[in-house]
């Protein structure tokens, strides 16, 4: 805050005359009104923002509003802040990759004359790509996603388009969606979308409310659109522009959806696609499949860890941060981003990734050579959109050649391999490298950089044509020599003259106030003081000496000057000549960056896998509908790799019938949660592709991950910790199916102990016996454990395990063991943990006592046939089994009436009435059943 704050001190303020103020503020005030924009001007030294933005901005960066100022007086006055140009780099990577729920303007210009000049928004970086990338890699590649959500009574349809524009890739995809927007969501994620166009008409209606709550929890910028603006009339015609290829294909998909032609051509006029000549031919299109990807929601992303967050401690805290270990400049970083949040289902091309991984784990020799071959390459997707843009100038050549002249020892490295795997790197990577580097593809392109660029200057940092490639170049360069040349003759004659040693005495300047000059110093004046006034023209007279000159060198001076100037347009024209040809290149540079950003990524799992103090495996796929999920040795990755642990690792066996749906108990900080989500996290690095940190793995393919972990609350979306709890349940049941995963921690606490178990018992039948995913669900509501023996016998597979803990039965202290082993656990240990937390003694006492009161649980008396045996016990015995076999299908109905509940279209008061209503109708159905009148 203080750096800030003497950084704005050191600004110039901004200062403008009644007459400019009043222009600025007219120019201001005619600017439409959008609470989103962040408006910028160019003060040339620095920047300004005014208004609203100048005290957002005072607030947010400077920390103080004492950073304001006042344009003009009065009613007519506005705020204005100024932001020096290292601020505004800050603000604007802020702002657009950091926040994303604003878009910015900068605007150029003076008195009442601006232009806006440059438009970002996080989806669309476009101009402002040399701020953001100047000194860093790009870090992802953003997506814009349209949406057009067409209620029915048969559900909702959704049509999707969506643009990448980094990568010119376009899609399309229509599905039919639940009332959560569970599948829209997991599309938002799998594609990355940091920005979300909707029409604005769907802000009157209730039914979006849902819609707006999922792009807000994937991180996503709404921007509202006029409905008329998504219209597919015109679409194939403009993508018959814009798609490389033939027309037929690219019909024969717009014509086989009903919305989605609406989403992606709203895209096209927003992205402004067909106002840019250069993405004519340059960009693909597909159909994209929801079912081509393990689906992940939001919740099971932040579940999981996937991606990195800025509370994190260390890189190795998200499971992106410990794998990215590639080495190109941003291309491998971006290909991981986009692998895990798409995760494979297809195990041969599963097994293709694995084969990969195995063979530069097994041979650390090739894993090296290819990655230092591989810290050379620049980002070579970045640098081609600078040249398709026409915004290239010879550096992004030259990077790109240097990065081209290292692909024969990348090639080479791979011919040397003659191991196990050594048809499929031939394949998949030499066979490629072979004909992109071939003479009709890169070697053309190097060659016409050894003949356009000068090379030689390179060492110097200069980036310049070089002379022989062009006649009337090299004429003027021949010229400029031969100028030089009597200049150089001229300065030792008129140190022959002047009777002066030639640099030391007599030295030549080349300024740009005077250009050629001759200076001596003012020691040496005295000495040629007659000839300099009689034969040459003093221009000045300083400490540092006297510059003066003479009618011969003032003429060959302007004469190279000239012909510099002409050099210099020459040099401009050529260098866009070559931009032009380097552009023809693109086709070579994609089908590269694809393969080497591939390369990079699978080497980067394998120096994981290799690197790490416990090795990791290489798992077994199997389909989703064979084999059982058996991790043996199995270790939370993230966890593992912080330096202060010593990471215990434990056994998970679903198996189809026996444990395919497991109960976890155990204490407190026990290890439950770290274990449950440590199996989610094993699968999902097999599905990528990777080695996973276990003795032993074998997996069944899962479809999609459904994590409902941790509770935070929504206050701002008027979403308490229980709804938020209740709102994931309820995806969770609508959207898993029996080849999901579902990892349930601590559900049904956030409500009365009664209430929550009823849920949590119902919801664990209905996952049981309807879904039949395997599932993980960790509680500390101990009496779920007979779940197990309810099912006893039948292929259910409803199984029991605890984390272990030792408490020394002399000083009753508690010591966690963090190994998971089968059975059920009776006790939480909560007054334990709060020991570990100094409580008071007084209160930890007091807490004995009354829990010993109210604790009379065994596992075994949920389904016992006897009789209660203490009357006016604090916790009711459940009742017979006859009993609970009718109450259970009730309060699953009473659930599944609840989870059909349209909340999100309903006031509070209109959701009471309707949960009242359902609350008593089980209550009438509960005077006959003593099972379910425990909950009441």
């Amino acid at each position: 805050m203080d750096g800030d704050l003497q950084e704005y001190n050191k600004l110039p303020e901004l200062k403008l005359d009644a007459k400019q103020a009043q222009g600025f503020l007219t120019f201001f005030k005619k600017l439409p009104n959008d609470t989103k924009a962040v408006r910028f001007f160019d003060r040339r030294d620095y920047f300004t923002a005014h208004g609203e933005n100048a005290s957002f901005i005072a607030k947010t960066y400077y920390h103080t509003t004492t950073a304001l100022r006042q344009i003009g007086s009065g009613s007519d006055a506005v705020s204005s802040v100024s932001v020096s140009k290292n601020m505004f780099e800050t603000i604007v990577r802020d702002l657009l990759l950091e926040r994303t729920d604003h878009s910015l303007e900068l605007y150029e210009g003076s008195g009442s004359n601006w232009r806006l000049m440059k438009r970002g928004t996080p989806g669309n970086l476009g101009s402002f790509e040399d701020v953001l990338f100047a000194n860093n890699d790009m870090q992802d590649s953003p997506v814009i996603v349209a949406l057009v959500p067409n209620f029915r009574e048969t559900g909702c349809t959704v049509g999707l388009g969506y643009v990448d524009l980094a990568k010119r890739v376009l899609g399309m995809a229509e599905f039919l969606d639940d009332s959560h927007f569970t599948s829209a969501e997991s599309a938002l994620v799998a594609l990355g979308c940091k920005e979300c166009l909707l029409p604005t008409e769907l802000t009157k209606s209730s039914e979006c409310k849902a819609l707006y709550d999922a792009i807000s929890r994937c991180g996503a910028m709404v921007t509202e659109r006029k409905k008329a603006e998504f219209k597919g009339r015109d679409l194939a015609q403009d993508l018959g522009r814009l798609v490389k290829g033939s027309s037929e294909p690219v019909r024969d998909l717009a014509s086989a959806f009903e919305f989605a032609p609406g989403a992606l051509g709203v895209l096209l006029s927003y992205a402004e696609l067909l106002a840019d000549e250069n993405n004519y031919g340059n960009y693909t299109i597909s159909q994209y499949n929801l079912n081509s990807y393990m689906r992940l929601d939001s919740a099971a992303i932040r579940a999981l860890n996937v991606m990195e967050s800025k509370t994190d401690a260390n890189k190795n805290f998200s499971l992106f941060g410990l794998m990215n270990r590639t080495c190109t400049a941003g291309m491998g970083r971006r290909l991981l981003h986009m692998w895990l949040k798409q995760p494979l289902l297809d195990v041969t091309e599963i097994n293709v990734r694995l084969d990969l991984v195995q063979t530069f784990v097994e041979d650390p020799a090739f894993r090296q050579d290819l990655r230092q071959h591989l810290k050379r390459i620049s980002d070579i997707e970045r640098l081609m959109r600078s040249i398709e843009k026409r915004r290239a100038s010879l550096f992004h050549i030259v990077k790109l050649y240097q990065s081209s002249i290292r692909l024969p020892f990348i090639k080479s490295a791979m011919e040397r391999y003659d191991g196990q795997f050594a048809s499929l790197v031939k394949g998949r990577y030499t066979d490629h490298l072979n004909y992109w580097t071939n003479d009709d593809h890169l070697n053309k392109f190097i060659g016409l950089v050894e003949v356009a660029v000068d090379l030689d200057q390179l060492e110097n940092g200069e980036y310049m044509i070089s002379p022989g490639y062009d006649s009337q170049l090299s004429t003027l360069k021949n010229e400029q020599e031969s100028v030089e040349q009597q200049i150089h003759d001229l300065h030792e004659q008129t140190a022959k003259d002047l009777d002066l040693p030639l640099d030391k005495g007599l030295k030549l300047d080349k300024g740009t106030q005077f250009g050629h000059v001759f200076r001596i110093t003012k020691k040496e004046e005295p000495k040629v003081r007659q000839k300099l006034n009689t034969l040459f023209i003093v221009l000045e007279t300083r400490k540092d000496g006297v510059k003066f000159t003479n009618t011969k060198l003032k003429k060959l001076g302007d004469q190279y000057q000239k012909i510099l100037e002409e050099y210099k347009n020459c040099q401009k024209e050529l260098v866009a000549r070559v931009v032009e040809t380097a552009a023809t290149f693109s086709e070579v540079f994609e089908g590269l960056a694809m393969l080497l950003s591939e390369l990079d990524v699978l080497l980067s799992f394998a120096d994981l896998a290799a690197s790490s103090p416990t090795p990791y495996a290489r798992p077994e796929i199997t389909k989703s509908d064979t084999g059982d999920i058996i991790l043996e040795g199995s270790r939370h990755p993230c966890v593992e790799a912080q330096d202060w642990v010593n990471f215990i690792p434990n056994d998970c066996k679903l198996v189809r019938g026996k444990s395919w749906f497991q109960i976890i108990t155990g204490p407190n900080m026990g290890g439950k949660s770290t274990f449950i989500r440590q199996v989610g996290v094993n699968i999902l690095m097999a599905q990528v592709g990777s080695f996973v940190p276990c003795d032993k793995a074998s997996i069944s393919i899962r479809d999609c991950i459904f994590a409902r972990v941790g509770a935070g609350d929504c206050q701002l979306r008027g979403i308490s910790t229980f709804m938020q709890e209740m709102l994931e349940t309820a995806s969770i049941l609508k959207g898993a199916t029996d080849k999901s995963l579902i990892i349930i921690d601590e559900l049904g606490r956030g409500t009365s102990t009664y209430d929550g178990f009823g849920l949590a018992w119902a919801i664990c039948e209905h996952l049981v016996e309807v879904i039949k995913a395997p599932t993980l669900f960790a509680t500390h509501f101990h009496e779920l454990t007979a779940l197990a023996h309810e099912n006893a016998g039948k292929p259910s597979g409803v199984a029991n395990y605890h984390v272990s803990a030792h408490i020394d039965s002399s000083s009753q202290k508690l010591t966690m063991l963090y190994k998971v082993e089968p059975g059920a656990c009776d006790q939480s240990f909560g007054i334990h943990v709060a020991e570990f937390a100094n409580f008071p003694e007084s209160v930890v006492s007091l807490a004995r006592e009354k829990a010993a009161e109210l604790e009379d649980f065994s596992p075994l008396s949920i389904v016992s046939n006897e009789p209660e045996e203490e009357v006016g016990c604090k916790r009711k015995k459940p009742s017979e089994p006859d009993d609970m076999a009718l109450g259970a299908p009730r309060a699953r109905q009473f659930l599944k009436d609840f989870s059909e509940l349209p909340l999100d279209k309903m006031d509070l008061k209109q959701a009471l009435q309707e949960v009242k209503r359902l609350k008593n109708e089980l209550q009438d159905d509960a005077s006959n059943c003593k099972w379910l009148q425990q909950f009441l």
